[in-house]
């Protein structure tokens, strides 16, 4: 098992409060690892928030229970690595693949944006829960 050198897990109602917490844990975790290169943490924390601030928008309740947001995050020596969870959520609609909408468009960008800033973009749905994974490997190497 590869070794996990720093994690921040976060859950809680899919608002816009949430996405605040996930980016106050995520500023945190960069203390606890500041051998991670500042544009790593960039483009990674900016991964994670967007899929994060994708869930508050557009998830949508699968039955009478709220969706909530969970984060999860771990640092491994060569390895980022964040499960972004919309719990109690409806499937996403539509292809789960990245599209370049109009010029005028004012969403559709989110998982192209995402996917250009982390290294792999998983999807899974199990349980009423759609998690996407997103990994990226250190640009150190």
């Amino acid at each position: 098992m590869t070794e996990v050198l720093a994690s921040r897990s976060f859950r809680g109602p899919a608002a816009e409060d949430a996405i605040e917490d996930v980016h106050n844990d995520l500023d945190s975790l960069w203390l606890d690892v500041p051998f991670v290169n500042e544009m790593d943490q960039m483009t990674f924390t900016t991964a994670v928030i967007e899929s994060a601030s994708n869930i508050v928008q557009h998830a949508q309740p699968a039955g009478e229970r709220e969706v909530e947001l969970g984060v999860d995050t771990t640092v491994q020596p060569a390895l980022l690595q964040a499960r972004v969870s919309a719990y109690y959520a409806k499937p996403p609609f539509g292809p789960m693949e990245p599209a370049t909408p109009g010029e005028d468009a004012e969403s559709g960008r989110g998982l192209a944006l995402i996917e250009a800033l982390v290294t792999t973009v998983t999807f899974e749905r199990q349980d009423g829960t759609n998690t996407w994974v997103l990994s990226r490997t250190s640009s150190e190497d």
